[in-house]
């Protein structure tokens, strides 16, 4: 799959207070992007994707309990120099295909 060129990455965290509730959020993103904390993940899409993918965590979660952070990370790929690890660190992109 081919990157478009307006798309960004974005790293997304959340703090989900029902099981239920975290484990949809994790399915809904894991369809967009890679995990790379329990509750962070790391999505790169266009801003159409990210307001489709922002309208389904918004039916899924509570808003009155539970939080999820979007943190603009730059273009495509500029999130492999903005992200530093402490510890065992983990891929920031994977070369395979996302799907939206």
């Amino acid at each position: 799959m081919s990157r478009q060129p307006d798309e960004m990455a974005y790293l997304i965290a959340y703090d989900i207070v029902d099981d239920r509730r975290r484990d949809m959020v994790a399915k809904v993103l894991g369809g967009y992007g890679n995990r790379v904390q329990y509750s962070v993940f790391i999505v790169v899409c266009t801003k159409a994707a990210l307001l489709r993918l922002r309208r389904k965590l918004t039916g899924v979660i509570d808003c009155e309990e539970d939080s999820i952070l979007v943190a603009l990370l730059g273009p495509d790929g500029g999130a492999d120099l903005s992200v530093d690890w402490i510890g065992r660190s983990r891929r920031v992109f994977d070369d395979a295909p996302v799907i939206v």
